[in-house]
């Protein structure tokens, strides 16, 4: 069974705009164990609001039989730095004020994340890891994390991602902060201060996941006598609701602009120049319906990293089909691995 574990670092912690933590905790899942030599690593990196148990939202690549199979992969993820799952983020208590952080806790980027990561990876003792896979923000973090520290992966895995987040993305997700601020619990330093706004911001969020043909073939009405009440509001409302339950406004604005944020060329002389810094064999998947991380934003990963590799997954669910279309993936995956030459060899009675 996955295991659910934290990791400590108790030094202060520089991030890229000059505000430091003064330490964090991240909150991991492993799955499997590590063969002699170390070579069996996966490590994943997860979406916006996922949690480190990727056998929850990802659990069809995950498990006996499966692409990961435990007993030939030892499978890592970790809840991202800020995250709501354990990981040190807004509602964590400071150590300076014992109080917890809220509004004061200070901004993130894709990079900051991946450092802390990296600092993780270190912990465990793992020199290499055979492959790094990540989807939609989980992507821009696997991406960013492969060019900071490139003799460390093997093989990159991008699902429904891309080198530098969109003005398109910026605007939607602009636009769900829009409406967390207009929640006027928002000004307040309380658990629940925005939550309404959240609600708002997940369903704004839900029309840049999923595709026209999604909607019309699951919440069109069925009959022709309908004036109200119309199932596609109702469902609008079940997002907003069903995330509220489980995740906090504050670590969705500090993701949403660690989103934003992204650009793998930043102080790198550009994306092209950043991008030849990769050692990692790479695969760049993308989905046909994507109206968030269009496909274009993947074939331009392919085409300005030499010897890399393009997969498109065909899906009504658009961007969400990166979760969904599991078989599809795997079938991806599996054949980039065969193309270049990178099949897994099970260990026998090798674990340490």
């Amino acid at each position: 069974m996955p295991e659910q574990l934290n990791f400590h670092y108790q030094k202060q912690f520089q991030l890229e705009s000059g505000a430091s933590l003064p330490g964090f905790q991240l909150a991991y899942t492993t799955y499997g164990q590590l063969n002699r030599e170390k070579s069996n690593v996966v490590w994943v990196c997860h979406a916006l609001t996922g949690s480190s148990d990727f056998t929850d939202w990802w659990g069809e690549l995950f498990g006996e039989g499966k692409l990961y199979d435990p007993a030939d992969w030892f499978v890592v993820c970790a809840n991202t730095l800020g995250g709501s799952y354990g990981s040190t983020g807004p509602l964590s208590v400071n150590p300076e004020t014992l109080q917890p952080f809220y509004h004061s806790f200070p901004q993130l980027t894709n990079r900051d994340i991946v450092r802390a990561f990296d600092l993780l990876r270190q912990d465990l003792g793992i020199a290499q890891v055979h492959t790094l896979l990540g989807g939609s923000l989980g992507g821009q973090q696997a991406l960013e994390w492969a060019i900071l520290q490139p003799e460390v992966f093997q093989n990159l895995i991008q699902v429904a991602s891309n080198a530098r987040h969109s003005a398109w993305g910026i605007a939607f997700n602009e636009s769900q902060r829009m409406a967390i601020r207009q929640d006027p619990t928002w000004a307040t330093n309380t658990r629940e201060a925005g939550i309404a706004g959240l609600k708002t911001a997940r369903a704004i969020a839900m029309l840049s996941y999923r595709h026209y043909t999604c909607y019309e073939e699951s919440q069109q009405e069925p009959g022709n006598s309908i004036t109200d009440d119309f199932r596609a509001a109702s469902y609008q409302v079940y997002q907003g609701e069903k995330l509220a339950n489980r995740f906090n406004a504050y670590t969705y604005w500090l993701l949403s602009k660690a989103m934003d944020s992204h650009n793998i060329g930043r102080d790198r002389g550009g994306v092209e120049k950043a991008l030849g810094r990769l050692q990692a064999k790479a695969l760049f998947v993308g989905v046909d319906t994507d109206l968030l991380f269009p496909i274009e934003e993947q074939q331009q990963l392919h085409r300005l990293v030499p010897g890399s590799r393009f997969a498109l997954l065909h899906s009504g669910y658009g961007h969400d089909g990166f979760l969904v279309e599991t078989a599809q993936l795997t079938q991806a995956i599996r054949e980039f691995y065969e193309t270049e030459t990178v099949k897994h060899i099970h260990y026998e009675n090798t674990e340490v």
